[in-house]
C-alpha cells in the first residue's frame, strides 16, 4: 500500500496468464544461466548477476524495444510518468480491497 501497488493474483500454474514474468525467466535461462558452469554457480553468483542485471538493462537491445534498451525506453518516456500525487488521485479513490497473498479470504475463494 506504500507504494499504491495493487495486488492482483492469478490461478496458480497459471503460465499464460503471467507472460512477461515466463519470458524473462526464458531469457535469463538461455542468455545468463546458460553460460555459467554449474560448479561456479555458488562461487560468486552474487556478482555474476549484478553484471548480468547491468548488461540486460544498459546495453542489451530488445526486440520487443524496437532495438532500444530498457534504460533507453524509460529515459524516452520518463516525461510521461506520473508523479506520486497523480497516481494518487486516480487510483486510490477507487477504493479497491486489496488481499494480501497469504490472505486467508484469498485462498478459501480459490
Amino acid at each position: 500500500m506504500v507504494h499504491f501497488i495493487k495486488f492482483r493474483p492469478i490461478k496458480p500454474r497459471s503460465p499464460h496468464l503471467n507472460g512477461k514474468v515466463e519470458r524473462s525467466q526464458l531469457t535469463d535461462k538461455s542468455e545468463f544461466y546458460s553460460i555459467i558452469n554449474r560448479k561456479e554457480r555458488t562461487l560468486d553468483l552474487a556478482t555474476k548477476l549484478l553484471e548480468w542485471q547491468n548488461f540486460y538493462n544498459y546495453k542489451r537491445p530488445h526486440a520487443s524495444l524496437n532495438g532500444k534498451t530498457p534504460n533507453e525506453k524509460l529515459l524516452e518516456l520518463e516525461n510521461l510518468i506520473p508523479i506520486q500525487p497523480d497516481v494518487t488521485t486516480k487510483y486510490w479513490e477507487q477504493e479497491v480491497e486489496i488481499i494480501p497473498r497469504n490472505s486467508k479470504m484469498y485462498y478459501r475463494n480459490r
